[in-house]
């Protein structure tokens, strides 16, 4: 049987507290950080291990950094208070954010030049996979970031894609999911409140188009928020306007016209400009309903 790891989580988040529960209940000693207070207590409370962060990094075997985007990876990386430079060498650290190939392979050589193994491992399957430990990760690395993460991508994963052994693939692949991703959540929108139009009520639409060739996991999972009147934030709006637009500038870059993703973008954006950033992102129906004069279930009339 392996040797149980010391693991730190840092951004405990819809999916990165679920990457710490997983750790836990795999018998992984593991800390979580994060910029909110409440989240860590609750951690703590949850059987999590204490310490300050810049005390315990020098001792972790792992880090999992589940933050927002590359200016936050980067920061907690290589910032004034960054981590890298207080772990030890031989250090695996497994990068789960929405970031642009580039980045990825940047921060692989800077840590590579402190002794760390980067592993280049966004992930996707969002809250409820992460706390049941049933992820998906589309991972890139050297071998030592690999066998460095093996008990941690092990509790947290169901399905490990390795597609290389440098950092850039990972990211890659996780800007294709999230263009098709973001493009059917905006799709799936406007699919309801069209069916809304023709008289087709939202638990009708979700009832039938989910048993028919238009469906995608992403109808089957975010429709039910909008037929309950529900928007919780389990993914939200705000986290598609950065990565489409982080598929955007890979696109730009590589000369690919990219017009449907273009046009979702422009849907969660006004979303966003409705107030609705912190909401559930299958609140981008609220810009169709809006825009066609509907009431959505759970709205006031």
């Amino acid at each position: 049987m392996a040797k149980a790891l010391s693991v730190a989580v840092i951004g405990l988040g819809s999916m990165g507290y679920g990457i710490a529960q997983s750790c836990l209940r795999a018998g992984h000693q593991t800390f979580g950080y994060d910029v909110a207070e409440a989240p860590m207590v609750r951690f703590r409370a949850e059987g999590g291990a204490e310490g300050e962060l810049s005390v315990v990094a020098g001792t972790i075997d792992a880090l999992v950094v589940v933050v927002l985007n590359a200016a936050q990876t980067e920061d907690v990386l290589f910032g004034v208070d960054g981590v890298a430079r207080l772990m030890r060498r031989g250090t695996a650290v497994m990068a789960c954010a929405t970031v642009p190939p580039e980045f990825a392979r940047r921060m692989e050589a800077q840590c590579a030049e402190l002794g760390l193994h980067y592993l280049d491992a966004p992930i996707s399957g969002g809250s409820i996979k992460a706390a049941a430990g049933q992820l998906s990760v589309m991972a890139a690395g050297t071998a030592e970031a690999f066998a460095g993460l093996s008990q941690v991508l092990e509790a947290t994963a169901e399905t490990i894609f390795s597609l290389g052994d440098a950092a850039g693939p990972g990211s890659a692949m996780k800007a294709v999911n999230q263009l098709l991703a973001g493009v059917h959540i905006a799709t799936m929108a406007e699919a309801l409140t069209f069916g809304m139009t023709q008289g087709i009520s939202p638990s009708d639409f979700v009832e039938v188009i989910s048993k028919c060739a238009g469906s995608s996991w992403m109808l089957e999972n975010r429709a039910p928020h909008i037929v309950e009147g529900e928007y919780a934030p389990h993914s939200q709006v705000n986290i598609w306007p950065k990565d489409l637009g982080i598929v955007l500038d890979i696109a730009k870059s590589s000369d690919f016209n990219a017009p449907i993703t273009a046009v979702a973008l422009q849907q969660f954006l006004t979303a966003a400009a409705m107030g609705l950033g912190h909401e559930d992102d299958a609140a981008v129906a609220k810009v169709y309903a809006r825009d066609a004069g509907l009431t959505l279930p759970g709205e006031d009339t």
